[in-house]
């Protein structure tokens, strides 16, 4: 008789014995388990933090390229106004266009431009300044402080 099935006789014909051995078995099925559940919790997360790292890296160069293009915007073809007749507000509007004060010092037209990039849309706060514009919300305010 080979020394195996010596020790699965011991286990077999004494209850103490199996009883100890289940329960060590037991103990390390759970403990196998354990560690494989952590390495395959630890894969996921480590899965997820890439893909969060690439789309923050993917966002930051988006906004990036924005203001870029919002610095040049007055230089490129098709801008609405003269480079030399816009002021650079940044927010909440990028520019305000003073059309045809360079030509002769009389202003024609006041333009609010917001320059966008790519599929970016309007904030909340830049579509109530094009509906304060376009329902002729607008006032000039002349101010003088009394000193």
């Amino acid at each position: 008789m080979n020394k195996i099935a010596k020790y699965f006789t011991i286990l077999i014909n004494n209850p103490t014995v199996l009883l100890i051995g289940l329960i060590f078995c037991g103990i390390g099925l759970c403990l196998l388990c354990l560690f494989l559940g952590r390495q395959i919790g630890r894969s996921e997360m480590n899965r997820h933090i890439k893909t969060q790292r690439q789309d923050a890296i993917k966002r930051s160069k988006a906004v990036v390229t924005g203001q870029i293009y919002e610095q040049l915007a007055p230089l490129l073809p098709g801008f609405p106004c003269n480079p030399k007749e816009v002021q650079f507000i940044g927010k909440p509007i990028d520019f305000i266009g003073f059309c045809g004060s360079e030509e002769n010092d009389l202003v024609k037209e006041i333009l609010f431009i917001e320059v966008k990039t790519g599929g970016s849309s309007l904030s909340p706060r830049e579509k109530s300044v094009k509906e304060a514009v376009l329902n002729k919300k607008i006032r000039y305010v002349e101010f003088r402080p009394e000193i």
